[in-house]
């Protein structure tokens, strides 16, 4: 009997496309996937554009999720830069994010998802998250509602000056926000596979899940991104690969799903491909999560 408030332990399912509505054809593309977690754009990834949304497929969405006990999550745009040394863009990113945020509450989210960003400009890193605070922390301050969703931070793969892409790169980030109570971690496997957390070793995983809560507490992970990876570890490149088909491999995510500070924590894909492919993904995932051994004490592991 799962002791989380959803149906399973860790609910598995994809980011999904919402064109034509978030209800209409986001949650009728989960259903085809057997997706029992989803993951949306509320606008353009890759612009600044802040869209009112429809107010029907808003409320078909979060009723449809709250029936069904479904666990949304939406992906803030990824020009998002507090870390930005051009003052606009770092303008522009809090209104894009506020956007995000109150779409997802609007929608019935439980997180925001954004990327930590980069000390552009040349900048010292200090310098970088003293403007982070300036900017994100009032943002966060914002969330007084009680269905306000959580900003959770997303590490990069480490390419070029990013703020944050291993483990421990979530200190400093957390102590320049204050731990604020509204602030988790999304967890992309690829990204910080990518940033030279060798997953795939033997106790890899574990390993980095323990680096992840001794850095930001238990508690903090609130979503994964179960990506493979189609780039070795600590090659710094963001790119995604089918789940068991990459250099990630299988193994590693039953070791994931064994691991305690998962539980709870949903996980959503963003691999190659169509439909075909996003439904073998979201199955994989699921055998592994009903296969691994759960009388099996995580100290066992490698």
């Amino acid at each position: 009997m799962s002791n989380t408030p959803f149906p399973s332990r860790n609910p598995v399912g994809s980011h999904v496309p919402v064109a034509g509505g978030l209800a209409a054809n986001g949650l009728a593309y989960a259903r085809e996937l057997g997706a029992e977690t989803v993951q949306v754009f509320v606008a353009n990834p890759r612009g600044w554009a802040a869209p009112t949304g429809n107010p029907a497929q808003d409320e078909l969405f979060r009723a449809a999720c709250a029936a069904e006990r479904i666990p949304a999550y939406v992906h803030a745009p990824y020009l998002i830069n507090f870390g930005s040394h051009t003052e606009a863009t770092a303008e522009r990113s809090v209104e894009s994010l506020r956007h995000s945020l109150r779409r997802g509450r609007e929608i019935g989210a439980l997180g925001v998802v954004v990327h930590t960003g980069s000390a552009t400009g040349g900048r010292p890193r200090s310098e970088a998250l003293a403007q982070v605070r300036r900017y994100l922390l009032p943002l966060l301050d914002e969330l007084t509602h009680d269905d306000d969703p959580l900003l959770l931070l997303e590490s990069t793969a480490g390419q070029g000056s990013s703020l944050c892409s291993r483990t421990w790169d979530f200190g400093p980030y957390f102590e320049a926000l204050d731990a604020h109570p509204k602030l988790g971690v999304c967890l992309d496997t690829c990204h910080i596979y990518a940033a030279g957390h060798d997953l795939a070793e033997p106790g890899g995983m574990k390993q980095t899940l323990d680096l992840l809560v001794d850095t930001v507490g238990e508690g903090r992970l609130k979503l994964i991104h179960a990506n493979d990876s189609k780039e070795g570890a600590g090659a710094h490149k963001d790119r995604h690969e089918n789940i068991g088909s990459g250099r990630i491999g299988s193994e590693p995510f039953r070791e994931l799903f064994a691991h305690p500070a998962t539980a709870g924590v949903p996980l959503t894909i963003e691999t190659p491909g169509g439909k075909e492919a996003h439904a073998a993904d979201v199955a994989r995932l699921k055998e592994l999560r009903d296969s691994w051994d759960s009388r099996r004490p995580i100290e066992e592991y490698p």
